[in-house]
């Protein structure tokens, strides 16, 4: 059944399509509605590769994640800009590989509070929280997850797709410095935004703002590499999310996709 058969919030505006309902859709997930529908309808028109693009980044979160927690042995992760729920999400993953883990979830955005509940579930061994806060505000989010996560253990700082929402004018690379500065040595950052490697992506975010949605900034890999800057990174650095430590498949090497990401270590 579609939302559009369902009770709205009132404080969900369905008259403005909304990147994260529009995500969710491309994923095949319910929490979206008409207009976020007629939204992907054109992106996709102009540039088709944007489904495979949130199909990688949802498998590399899933490569990363286990990564950490399998062979490094992270058991907090601070997840900022989660969207809304669908299947595999960080602490699902985490915690089926170490059940004590715990996982905050940060997110702004009306219709992912409302879906909280879904985020909360945790194993009794581990913790989930959701923190309804703005990553322009790091301050603020680190002090609430204090209250679930130990910021004197490593924390895997997990931020998808969520920079590219933040104009060059806010520097977000010193949003995401400062986030970096208050974990202790052994923490990791896993991230990925948007690449202007695709002028059929560019113009579809150009008409995507022309609706009245919070426009996306797509940045080149080179920009999205500041982000680790002082930090180690994991092979094979910072490349197509598709192709960050792809698993074996017989039909061989996934393509490159718009969306560029990685994993690094602070020392």
């Amino acid at each position: 059944m579609e939302n559009a058969d369902k009770p709205i919030p009132a404080d969900i505006d369905v008259t403005v399509p909304h990147s994260a309902r529009i995500w969710n859709y491309w994923l095949g997930g319910k929490d979206n509605y008409p207009v976020d529908r007629e939204a992907s309808a054109h992106f996709v028109e102009i540039y088709p590769g944007i489904i495979d693009v949130a199909r990688s980044v949802r498998v590399f979160l899933g490569r990363a994640v286990r990564h950490l927690s399998e062979d490094v042995g992270i058991r907090q992760f601070l997840d900022i800009g989660t969207g809304l729920p669908t299947v595999d999400n960080t602490h699902e993953i985490a915690q089926r590989v170490a059940p004590e883990s715990r996982v905050v979830y940060v997110d702004n955005d009306p219709l992912v509070l409302v879906h909280a509940r879904a985020l909360l579930t945790s194993t009794l061994e581990g913790k989930t929280d959701y923190i309804d806060a703005d990553v322009r505000d790091p301050d603020a989010i680190l002090r609430a997850a204090a209250e679930t996560l130990d910021f004197s253990k490593p924390v895997a700082l997990v931020m998808l797709g969520i920079m590219g929402h933040l104009s060059d004018d806010e520097d977000p690379w010193s949003l995401v410095h400062h986030l970096v500065n208050a974990l202790p040595s052994g923490s990791y950052l896993v991230l990925s935004d948007g690449a202007n490697t695709s002028k059929a992506r560019e113009t579809a975010h150009e008409r995507y703002a022309e609706t009245g949605a919070v426009p996306y900034h797509l940045r080149s890999p080179q920009q999205i590499e500041r982000y680790f800057e002082g930090l180690e990174f994991l092979e094979p650095g910072v490349v197509p999310v598709s192709l960050w430590r792809p698993e074996h498949s017989p039909f061989g090497t996934p393509a490159a996709v718009d969306t560029y990401g990685g994993v690094a270590h602070k020392r």
